[in-house]
């Protein structure tokens, strides 16, 4: 079996989460889906737990970080050209994320950037496969 990740995110609120990643057209898994959690799935072997904030809060001592104020990571998600992360930070956007950064074109990689209603930053790369420079040793 092929190794899967399960991402983990506190948002505040669950239901208003689920609306904004469904208009990105992300479904759920209802096995793994009630008051506190859902299962956001990405493809075969990658999910997101989206947990509200008490939820999330039992697996951890830590202060959670509020992501409009700090980051801990950036969600980085491949696509398949430079129109599909386009296509993908616009429906963020009018879904209510905002916009961190201008999307930058490195040739052989292109990206754009988005942060949800809760602040988590998501990126989106496309790499052209016949255009990644050579390693320079």
């Amino acid at each position: 079996m092929a190794t899967q990740i399960f991402l983990n995110l506190p948002v505040k609120d669950l239901n208003r989460s689920v609306a904004f990643f469904t208009k990105l057209g992300y479904t759920f898994n209802p096995q793994f889906t009630d008051e506190k959690a859902t299962c956001m799935i990405i493809s075969d072997t990658i999910f997101v737990m989206l947990l509200t904030v008490p939820f999330f809060q039992t697996f951890t001592k830590k202060e959670i970080a509020d992501a409009h104020k700090a980051i801990e990571c950036s969600i980085a998600l491949s696509a398949d050209s430079k129109e599909a992360v386009d296509e993908m930070v616009d429906k963020a956007v009018a879904a209510g994320a905002t916009i961190p950064n201008p999307a930058t074109d490195h040739g052989f990689m292109y990206q754009h950037s988005f942060e949800d209603l809760d602040g988590h930053h998501w990126e989106l790369v496309w790499m052209n496969p016949n255009g990644v420079p050579e390693h320079q040793g």
